[in-house]
């Protein structure tokens, strides 16, 4: 189990505010003993709590040209035919992954291919479950064309506590099945709008894994 990138600097702020409130506890009230344990107890908890959040464990990817790689650990809440109105502007199906606090927040490719479209809106913090979070929330637009010329999009989209997304990817690139594409932090949720005609593998409510869980496959 590894330590993501992304996660050193609020590592570092949660271990300065602990040392701060522990030093503090212990010269301005060294006569409160109860006050230097509890400013203990709530330094490992914060510290505990980075360390989980920003895990990066290790995982073994099979290839599969014609599989859709889950993006992102979580649990699947939307499947369905819907409207995409940025690229395709069309009919596509729609698969969601919410990701609770909990989960791994790694985003991974779901297809090797070339990334024919990228865009980063700003937007609002709803919730990720909100109907609305995937047109107004803060969010990247992301398009992988397939060696067999299918089109994944992919979003990412800031939740409530998200406040920060990180992508690593841009248009041109070659990118590989399950290799990391980006990360976002403290609750989120990643959209995919596949081709119609994708047999799915999964089912809403299921707990799913970032490059791992196969999600569907594409038509040939």
């Amino acid at each position: 189990m590894k330590f993501h990138k992304e996660g050193y600097v609020s590592l570092i702020a949660v271990l300065l505010l602990g040392a701060a409130m522990v030093f503090a506890a212990r010269y301005f009230a060294p006569a409160v003993a109860w006050l230097e344990i509890l400013a203990w107890v709530v330094s490992v908890f914060l510290l505990i709590t980075i360390l989980q959040f920003f895990r990066s464990p290790t995982r073994q990817i099979t290839l599969d040209e014609l599989a859709v790689l889950c993006p992102a650990d979580g649990k699947v809440v939307i499947i369905e035919e819907a409207e995409e109105p940025e690229y395709f502007r069309g009919r596509r199906l729609q698969v969601s992954v919410f990701m609770s606090p909990i989960n791994v927040h790694v985003n991974r490719n779901p297809v090797s291919g070339v990334v024919r479209f990228f865009k980063y809106h700003p937007g609002k913090f709803l919730v990720a479950w909100h109907p609305k979070s995937s047109t107004l929330n803060e969010r990247t637009t992301i398009v992988i064309q397939t060696p067999h010329g299918q089109e994944v999009l992919m979003r990412q989209i800031a939740g409530a506590l998200a406040r920060r997304i990180v992508w690593y990817i841009k248009e041109g690139d070659q990118v590989q099945q399950g290799n990391e594409y980006g990360f976002i932090k403290f609750g989120s949720r990643v959209d995919l709008f596949l081709p119609l005609d994708t047999t799915m593998e999964v089912q809403v409510d299921d707990v799913v894994k970032g490059g791992v869980t196969v999600l569907g496959r594409l038509g040939q």
